[in-house]
């Protein structure tokens, strides 16, 4: 075993693996499967296009090709043509919708929070990475649902569905509303409009409340995401972001974070990851949010930051060497980094199906991990070199 370089490429491996996936018409091939022999299922996600969108937008200022700007930009408008529409109740509000026939969903028409945030969020990145690429009567109106879909309390109805009535909150999302205060978040700091960063601190703010006093709390990375986004962009002296609830609840989400990595197990490969079956986005998704802590956490509380940096090197460990370096799907992040053997007590048949799976939002996370990374530590460490090939 010899240490992987820093400089292999992974990013430009990844990004290159997302715009190869993105068709003609804009949209993505949305999952594939590394085992010929398994059958992949012909659905469609608007949440996922929009994190994949989102992750190209950020990697476009790496390498302004303009074959790169083309494919981010036709991303964008599959999403705007297809998913984004007008809201029944007012004609000035814009959600993203999840339609039946692009999804293969059995359920009705529904526009879902965490879609109109993740949207807001990838138009606006793309925008400030190549402009005019998005119509600007897209952003305020999509903000206007979000701030549409809030409660008085910070929280938020996860679903508007015309046909049984419009907004819905029988069923809540951990990451909605976390999504949603990024996409406020970047609006603010392209328009100004101090509505959309209250309703960001506002949706914070109820989530620190709400889990308050808990010992274990989700790995809510994209509330990370937000808080950070948040905190860079206001200062001390504003009163409309509690600054010290929102870094309370990032210390109590990075504590949970820390408790789940896996350190004892019988597969070596496993070591550094946060899950006990090896699948690689819930250590992605962790890193995102561990690497935005990091932002603010070293002035806040250095001992954690110290705790959460040993913790992210062994987890880009464990992530990295999962990547697909070689063979047509280069730059591909499997689902898990091996499958089950067929004696071992923990096969199950879907697992083993799904572990050679590779679907967008697995390597949009991956992706955005490593270029948080790069950012804030200047290159990628060198890991372990198991170099996989598809």
């Amino acid at each position: 075993m010899s240490l992987r370089p820093p400089d292999l490429g992974l990013i430009d491996l990844a990004t290159g693996f997302l715009l190869r996936n993105c068709g003609s018409d804009g949209q993505f091939v949305y999952r594939i499967n590394l085992d010929p022999e398994s059958t992949v299922k012909p659905k469609y996600n608007m949440l996922r296009h929009a994190g994949a969108l989102y992750a190209l937008a950020e990697a476009v200022p790496r390498d302004p090709d303009p074959a790169r700007c083309d494919a981010v930009r036709r991303a964008a408008r599959f999403l705007v043509d297809v998913a984004v529409a007008e809201v029944p109740e007012s004609g000035d509000l814009l959600a993203v919708w999840s339609p039946p026939g692009l999804t293969r969903s059995k359920r009705p028409l529904q526009a879902k929070l965490g879609g109109s945030g993740l949207g807001l969020l990838a138009l606006t990145t793309l925008e400030s990475a190549v402009p005019g690429s998005v119509p600007e009567n897209v952003f305020a109106p999509l903000a206007r649902f979000i701030c549409f879909m809030q409660k008085e309390d910070g929280s938020f109805y996860s679903k508007y569905v015309p046909e049984q009535g419009g907004r819905r909150d029988r069923w809540t999302s951990l990451y909605y509303p976390g999504e949603a205060a990024l996409g406020l978040v970047r609006l603010f700091e392209r328009d100004g409009n101090s509505q959309w960063r209250d309703a960001a601190a506002r949706a914070l703010a109820y989530l620190a409340r709400s889990r308050a006093g808990d010992e274990s709390v989700p790995a809510d990375h994209w509330a990370l995401l937000a808080t950070a986004r948040l905190l860079e962009q206001t200062n001390g002296t504003d009163r409309s972001v509690e600054r010290g609830v929102l870094i309370a609840h990032a210390v109590q989400v990075c504590e949970s974070i820390l408790r789940e990595q896996v350190w004892e197990t019988d597969q070596p490969a496993f070591v550094g990851g946060f899950a006990s079956d090896g699948r690689t986005t819930p250590t992605a998704t962790r890193l995102e949010g561990m690497l935005a802590a990091l932002t603010f956490l070293p002035d806040a509380d250095p001992e954690l930051a110290l705790r959460l940096r040993s913790s992210i090197d062994s987890a880009m460990g464990f992530l990295l060497p999962a990547i697909l370096t070689d063979g047509p799907h280069a730059g591909g992040v499997p689902r898990a980094v091996m499958r089950f053997a067929d004696d071992d007590p923990r096969n199950v048949r879907s697992f083993n199906r799904r572990a050679t799976e590779v679907r967008i939002d697995y390597v949009q996370h991956a992706l955005s991990a490593m270029m948080q990374y790069e950012r804030l530590f200047g290159g990628l460490p060198r890991v372990a070199d198991h170099r996989r090939s598809a």
